[in-house]
């Protein structure tokens, strides 16, 4: 079959908001690196996505107004953006929630995450021409995945959306979705600053109930006890960020 060029717009049967383009990818391609790719050329909106059975995958360019170092705050908002189009479908039994800083959970079981990048040459100091966020969730558990039975959750870390009791919505329903509440946490963002975006994500993030958690001017993770103020722990975002901790190295899938 011919590789043929990427589908866009309407023709990539999505029904995005104002402000975005949509490029669709063959199964076998990496919507994160195209995105890459593309990003200076095509701009601030552009949403990429692979047309995949097994994984909803997807990236979108941003053109942040801030300077890298703050910048990089933007994996929050996609991180709370992905969370609501999930909890959309999801039972309200079945939470929706995060490991610091990129790790998406339902009702415990890994889902998938989400990714940032960034040009190679930018400064910390100045705005970058674009950043790229990405996010793979996953739709079914391959038969040869590490549990014997997929449906095993007890020999599995990780779960999938037909586990979760959603595995017939149309992955283009969760992009949609994902591309509405990204522009609401931006508009929420440009309007009151970062702190609302960080705070819903905050009430998401699995933590020591006997900790206090905030989110510092260039993304890191502060730690904090409750009756003293002084830092406990702070956690590199840059590093953390270089190894998604939802990414099993060995497939480049969500954990199982």
């Amino acid at each position: 079959m011919s590789d043929g060029p990427p589908t866009r717009a309407a023709a990539a049967g999505l029904d995005l908001p104002p402000g975005y383009r949509a490029i669709a990818l063959r199964e076998y391609k990496d919507a994160m690196a195209h995105a890459v790719a593309v990003a200076a050329m095509e701009g601030a909106g552009t949403l990429v996505f692979v047309r995949r059975f097994d994984t909803v995958e997807f990236a979108v360019v941003l053109e942040p107004e801030e300077p890298l170092s703050e910048a990089r705050r933007a994996i929050y908002a996609i991180m709370n953006a992905v969370a609501d189009a999930l909890a959309a479908h999801v039972a309200p039994e079945k939470p929706v929630t995060f490991d610091w800083p990129d790790t998406i959970r339902i009702d415990g079981g890994v889902i998938g995450g989400a990714t940032l990048a960034w040009p190679d040459d930018a400064s910390e100091t100045e705005p970058p021409d674009w950043l790229v966020a990405g996010a793979i969730l996953r739709s079914v558990v391959p038969l040869s995945g590490g549990a014997k039975n997929p449906y095993d959750m007890v020999a599995m870390a990780g779960t999938s959306l037909d586990i979760e009791g959603i595995g017939m919505i149309d992955p283009t329903a969760l992009i949609e979705g994902f591309s509405r509440h990204l522009m609401v946490y931006v508009d929420r963002w440009q309007e009151f600053g970062f702190p609302p975006v960080g705070r819903t994500y905050l009430d998401r993030l699995k933590a020591d109930p006997a900790r206090r958690l905030t989110i510092a001017g260039n993304g890191d993770l502060i730690e904090r006890g409750l009756e003293r103020p002084e830092t406990i722990a702070r956690h590199d975002l840059v590093a953390a960020l270089a190894q998604p901790g939802w990414r099993d190295p060995a497939t480049g899938e969500p954990w199982l």
